[in-house]
């Protein structure tokens, strides 16, 4: 899975980083200007799912 964290850019400029905390993640949304949004916190098992559908999506 994701060891050291990852930050995902997005169209908009946004961005989303994904951190290892423990057994679980957390997901911090960033606007096109830096400001944090939100930091959502997930199971594995989670993170792997929205990955696979972000992918799926992506690779329709």
């Amino acid at each position: 899975m994701i060891n050291g964290g990852r930050t995902i850019p997005t169209a908009d400029g946004s961005s989303v980083t994904i951190t290892p905390r423990g057994i679980e993640y957390d997901l911090h949304l960033r606007d096109a200007a830096g400001r944090s949004i939100a930091t959502v916190e997930m199971n594995e098992d989670d993170v792997k799912a929205l990955i696979a559908e972000a992918e799926a999506v992506v690779y329709e």
